[in-house]
């Protein structure tokens, strides 16, 4: 930790009333945000969560990779395959011609096997540049070694995906996947339902699992005066800023623990705005009125998880070769082409950081000049 400027972490647990585990680790000196979070079901989780989110977004700052400067017609003439990413330009920022020249890291088409190079500015993870593309920690993930961080990175775009297609879907439908977590009758996961309930918040479970049909859900967390009908309920919520209402994500091939990850990022997300210590938050968050959408997730009515379209599919797998394999298998069926890992860290490093970059899969909300994919277009159009 100390090489790569973590100066210390810190236990937030306690900052609210949940009691679900939450950790902070701080970067003074990084290149991107200071304060890194993590969550899980123990203390340990939490803070080896927190301290990988440190590690992988440092690495990602300033990474161990080998850089070819060249332009794209360039590689293409020697025999290399070669992707722009115009998905992933910053907002006003021109495409890159084939003939301009950049930097380009090599990363493998795990669909495929095959080298492809994309512009290293896609992939480096430093707010102090000017890039000419959008910078995020979307699709950057950590793991014991390369391969869970791969699995990891992977779950993570296409959760991304999951979330972007649910939020511009038609209003009726976006909150018609209610399941009740308790259905699952998971020890883990019904202790994580007695602390929120017992805290005297309210929590809505959506299950936004798109066609890539890989278990994904949306976590949403409040006031119980946010719920009709409900003893505090005095005035339909109005008045609850938006700060008081979080949200969190989770995907992954067994449909509990992607409950369990987007529960506990909803109770880290709270922690966010009960801190108040993260530095890409605006005071102004800190006063807008929670929207009438957000506050209409709490009309909708759990049912049995049975009764969802892939809340009672829950494959066994050997290892963790099997899962990714698995993950992978979905996006081909759904004739996903590219599917691109860049290693960041090196062998003398004891755990490993990629990049995991989905072309065809929607991207979060970001600075990006272009807002929208064609998988959400058609989604928003009816298609």
């Amino acid at each position: 930790m100390t090489r790569f400027g973590i100066t210390r972490v810190a236990r937030h647990t306690g900052l609210d009333d949940i009691g679900i585990p939450v950790w902070c680790a701080y970067t003074p000196n990084s290149r991107s945000i200071v304060i890194a979070q993590g969550k899980g079901l123990t203390d340990v989780d939490a803070e080896v969560s927190t301290v990988m989110e440190a590690l992988e977004r440092a690495v990602a700052g300033e990474p161990f990779v080998d850089l070819v400067r060249s332009t794209s017609s360039a590689l293409q003439a020697v025999g290399h395959k070669t992707d722009t990413l115009n998905c992933l330009i910053a907002m006003h920022k021109p495409d890159l011609g084939p003939d301009e020249e950049t930097e380009w890291v090599a990363g493998i088409n795990i669909l495929t096997g095959e080298k492809i190079y994309i512009p290293f500015e896609a992939v480096v993870l430093d707010r102090t540049r000017d890039a000419r593309y959008w910078m995020s920690s979307d699709g950057l993930a950590s793991g014991n070694n390369v391969d869970e961080a791969v699995f990891h990175g992977v779950l993570e775009r296409i959760e991304r995906d999951a979330h972007v297609l649910w939020q511009v879907g038609a209003e009726e439908d976006r909150y018609a996947g209610c399941v009740d977590p308790r259905g699952f009758q998971d020890r883990a996961l019904t202790g994580l339902i007695d602390k929120v309930e017992t805290s005297g918040l309210a929590l809505r479970l959506f299950d936004i699992t798109s066609d890539i049909a890989i278990p994904c859900f949306s976590a949403i967390l409040g006031p119980r005066e946010c719920v009709p009908g409900s003893q505090r309920d005095h005035h339909g919520g109005r008045g609850i800023r938006l700060i008081e209402v979080t949200g969190g994500t989770g995907a992954h091939p067994s449909p509990v623990r992607a409950a369990i990850r987007a529960i506990t990022e909803a109770a880290q997300s709270r922690l966010t705005y009960i801190s108040g210590a993260r530095d890409d938050i605006s005071p102004e968050v800190f006063s807008r009125p929670l929207p009438p959408l957000v506050r209409r997730a709490f009309d909708a009515v759990p049912v049995p998880p049975a009764a969802g379209p892939v809340c009672d599919r829950a494959p066994g797998y050997r290892d963790l070769a099997d899962l990714l394999q698995h993950v992978l298998d979905a996006l081909r069926k759904k004739g996903i082409r590219s599917v691109i890992a860049v290693r960041l860290s090196d062998d003398t490093l004891p755990f490993g950081v990629v990049k995991v970059v989905i072309p065809e899969l929607e991207n979060p909300e970001g600075q990006r000049a272009r807002r929208f994919g064609t998988r959400a277009l058609a989604r928003a159009i009816g298609f």
